[in-house]
């Protein structure tokens, strides 16, 4: 055994029995050590005047080992490792608080002539680690919760259960929120983790309590945590759902920092519990039966156990925390669930698979979705944009206002619809528009009507009636013809007499009076 390795206690037994006139025959033999242990030691202690005296007097532990330290030296020396030629940039690293197999890679890749083993840089972080001793971090703190204060919430996977209502088995998770004081636990078996299961989840959980407790400690799923704090000086961005049912309820969120479970132990202690106890033991049977199972055996089994923390049932404890949690709110809440989605270039966001629209300057950017079981709210960052109803999926809710003033009534394509745009104008223009579409009994005319509407539409309504009158009269049922004849005035002009122009009405279908063509001569 080496020097260093030795109890102090064993040595100091053993100067007590050479004091009492024991041989170290019988002290080896008593204390089940080797007599050149003995001897080794015991030469150390002679020459630091320790080994005669007393036998009611003896020295310290403290003091021995001092000795021992002093005379006795390790004759193996520090373990030696194959990767020593590098210790200096493994602390280095070590320092930096890089794990062994980070350290191992970066030298494999920086370090020319590295041939150490992966094993071999562990061993010597774990020996670093010893040498170091421990860390005012590495101490466990116990956190004393005090009666409706907190509830620590999780998910823990348990295996594949049947879905009653697509008749297969499928993955499932169990949701567990446990009561810091009491340990007094809510739980259930689902198959996802989205938002509205985790709110929903949530109310279960509050219903079955019948009161809510100030402070939730969430793990960073999510559902809860949009991003995580990795830093004192970094806040944690809660999903805008849960903050909004925290709101409502009146908690507030604490959630869990990354890769901390043991910061939220209680909830994890809760989870095994479940899964190594009811989830070991019950076959699934459906889920509707297994959670029925489930809030039975918390109710009869979890609840009544003595608790190893607390050395009371849970139960019990609960009726004194009962109290001190919040009550319930007098409303029912409202389904609530934001959600991002994508102004597409039709100006509209698809919700649920209905589509609603929002101001086209927005196009291609995100912006929050408010969604209710009657309405749904749209906003870019914190700017309220539109407020929609609820409409079935696969239909479309536009509002005119939101699309480019000069192009959003490109929308509607239906002859009537413009025809009935003219006639708001006047008679002639809901003639033109009606002689253009019948121009062409195979192409829809579509296109030309909007455009000579439109323009039409920018001029006070006389000249719009008399350049309509003025194309009709001369069959120019052409957008560039039209803008002709409001660009040169032509529309403010008498139309020539009807009977001149049908003297030429005979012979070739575009033949013209001379005389007509001069009413379109600038003067």
């Amino acid at each position: 055994m080496s020097a260093r390795r030795m109890e102090m206690h064993r040595i100091q037994e053993a100067i007590r029995l050479h004091r009492l006139g024991e041989s170290r025959r019988s002290i080896a033999r008593r204390l089940h050590m080797g007599r050149p242990t003995i001897q080794k030691h015991f030469d150390a202690l002679k020459l630091a005047h320790l080994l005669d005296g007393s036998p009611d007097d003896l020295p310290s532990t403290e003091i021995l080992r001092t000795v021992v330290d002093e005379h006795l030296p390790s004759p193996l020396g520090p373990p030696r490792s194959s990767v020593d030629p590098w210790l200096s940039k493994i602390l280095e690293l070590r320092e930096r608080d890089a794990q062994p197999t980070a350290i191992h890679d970066y030298l494999r890749l920086q370090v020319e002539g590295y041939d150490g083993s992966l094993s071999a840089v562990k061993r010597l972080c774990r020996r670093l680690d010893r040498g170091r001793g421990p860390l005012a971090t590495d101490v466990a703190i116990p956190v004393l919760t005090a009666p409706g204060e907190v509830a620590q919430v999780d998910f823990g996977y348990s295996g594949l259960r049947f879905d009653d209502e697509q008749k297969i088995l499928r993955k499932s998770w169990v949701f567990v929120m446990v009561l810091g004081f009491s340990r007094h636990m809510f739980c259930k078996v689902v198959f996802d983790q989205k938002i509205e299961t985790w709110i929903a989840l949530h109310i279960e959980a509050f219903a079955f309590f019948g009161a809510v407790p100030r402070i939730l400690v969430p793990d960073n799923l999510k559902s809860a945590v949009i991003r995580a704090a990795f830093g004192i000086d970094q806040d944690a961005v809660l999903n805008r759902t849960y903050r909004e049912l925290a709101r409502y309820y009146g908690f507030q969120i604490d959630p869990t920092p990354p890769r901390s479970p043991e910061k939220k132990g209680k909830v994890e202690a809760g989870v095994r519990y479940v899964r190594r106890n009811f989830l070991k033991t019950w076959e699934t049977q459906g889920v509707i039966e297994d959670n029925r199972q489930l809030r039975r055996w918390v109710l009869e089994i979890a609840g009544r156990r003595l608790h190893p923390s607390t050395g009371r049932t849970p139960l019990d404890l609960f009726e004194k925390e009962r109290s001190d949690l919040l009550p319930l709110p007098n409303k029912k809440w409202e389904s609530v669930v934001w959600k991002k989605a994508t102004l597409h270039r039709d100006s509209h966001v698809q919700v649920d698979g209905a589509f609603y629209s929002a101001p086209w300057r927005h196009l291609g950017k995100s912006l929050w979705v408010r969604c209710t079981e009657h309405s749904i709210e749209l906003f870019r960052e914190d700017e309220h944009l539109h407020t929609h109803g609820r409409i079935a999926r696969g239909q479309r809710h536009t509002v005119e206002e939101h699309l480019p003033e000069h192009r959003r009534d490109l929308r509607n394509r239906g002859r009537d619809y413009w025809i009935e745009r003219g006639r708001r104008i006047g008679a002639e223009v809901e003639d033109l528009a009606t002689r253009i579409f019948d121009s062409d009994d195979v192409l829809f005319q579509l296109r030309k009507v909007q455009a000579v509407v439109t323009h039409l539409e920018k001029f006070p309504p006389q000249r719009a009636r008399s350049a309509a009158a003025r194309a009709l009269h001369f069959g120019c049922l052409d957008y560039r013809a039209l803008k002709n004849i409001l660009v040169k005035g032509l529309d403010l002009k008498p139309l020539p007499n009807p009977s001149e122009k049908r003297a030429w009405s005979k012979g070739s279908r575009f033949a013209r009076c001379p005389s007509e063509f001069s009413f379109m001569r600038e003067e």
